[in-house]
């Protein structure tokens, strides 16, 4: 595409890294090569593969390194942009344009100001006001720090039993990947079955799956609390009590219960949140402010098929919208996204399970034939 000059020198910050942010930087430097484009990430890790994460704690990845997609050294030889990790974006000015930064290398707060600037703040771990849930021992699976608290805790403690409490993605992976491991693992959800995204018959596969490796299954069945063990209950992490009154002792812990968009930067922006809690953005991921845009896990999309607003928190999605964000900012306004299917895939042990748009429970609900 021919970039017209006064386009040239535009300053285009990027709020997190991962799928979303790191396509966005890389595809805006494509566009051109005089624009200033400075990521920001608040963690120690600018763009890694979160959907290897599981298979490290199995030992199917055997280095951690292998989980690294780039490195800000990479990102800055390769395509000479600034990257800042460790460097928590805490306040936006719309009014003036800037953003405030929280450099956790000194302590010390500071100001950058902006041409364009996108949000790709990602989402964050479920964990519901449950009793006992910030209990030692108990682990969600969002980013590079949680495996490696995961695998010391493996490592010291030793674990025989683990609970995975939530059949999705995440859930199914580590229940996969902690019986690799050697260990009794018990799966509890609150649902009627794992998956949520399948018809009842297709999970009903991965039910049986589960079964046969000997992988305890409680469905229907939410957790009441995580509880201190009684007398005869050996658990080095907590014993999980459930709505039906079962009680399971549990070595370790994995909280697979979904993910929320991160959206409070933007919200004490005063920049609109939908009604499913993700930015509100328009066709070309512009926000409510201007000069904002928003795209990932964080914002609210058009189901393809339903035309509803939807969360879809899958890295497909993120890098599409990064790539086109990154041409909406350089004045090519025909790429428009038309919505969003969900297509994805799980292996679970032996068996996979893929599935892509709405599924029979939605269409009857929205009377589509």
């Amino acid at each position: 595409m021919q970039i017209s000059p006064s386009n040239k020198k535009k300053r285009i910050l990027i709020v997190g890294g991962v799928a979303g942010g790191a396509t966005t930087a890389a595809h805006a430097r494509r566009m051109s090569e005089d624009a200033e484009i400075i990521m920001f990430e608040k963690g120690p890790h600018v763009s890694f593969a979160n959907c290897g994460l599981p298979y490290y704690i199995g030992g199917e990845i055997t280095e951690k390194e292998n989980l690294l997609v780039q490195t800000p050294e990479g990102l800055r030889s390769r395509f000479n942009l600034d990257v800042r990790v460790l460097s928590e974006v805490i306040n936006i000015d719309t009014a003036n344009k800037k953003i405030e930064i929280k450099d956790s290398h000194s302590g010390k707060n500071y100001w950058e100001a902006y041409d364009d600037l996108v949000l790709s703040t990602g989402a964050t771990p479920l964990k519901p006001p449950i009793p006992g849930i910030d209990s030692a021992g108990h682990f969600t699976v969002r980013n590079i720090p949680d495996i490696e608290a995961i695998h010391s805790w493996i490592t010291t403690q030793k674990p025989r039993n683990a609970v995975v409490v939530g059949g999705g993605f995440i859930g199914l992976e580590m229940v996969e990947q902690l019986h690799r491991q050697g260990l009794k693992v018990t799966i509890v959800e609150a649902l009627p079955q794992v998956m949520a995204s399948l018809d009842p018959e297709m999970a009903a596969w991965l039910h049986q799956k589960l079964r046969d490796k000997k992988v305890d299954l409680f469905l229907n069945d939410a957790v009441s609390k995580f509880d201190n063990p009684k007398a005869g209950e050996d658990s080095k992490a907590s014993t999980i009590e459930l709505k039906s009154g079962q009680r399971i002792p549990a070595d370790l812990v994995i909280l697979g219960l979904g993910v929320r968009p991160e959206v409070k930067l933007g919200k004490d922006a005063g920049l609109e949140i939908g009604e499913k809690g993700g930015y509100r953005v328009d066709g070309f991921f512009k926000t409510s402010a201007p000069h904002i845009w928003a795209i990932g896990d964080a914002i609210e999309v058009r189901d393809f098929v339903t035309g509803e607003w939807t969360l879809v928190p899958l890295a497909g999605p993120a890098n599409r919208q990064g790539r086109m964000v990154a041409e909406n900012i350089f004045g090519n306004n025909s790429m428009k996204y038309p919505g969003t299917c969900g297509t994805s895939i799980l292996r679970l042990f032996d068996i996979a399970v893929a599935s892509t748009g709405a599924n029979e429970k939605t269409l009857k609900r929205l009377s589509i034939s």
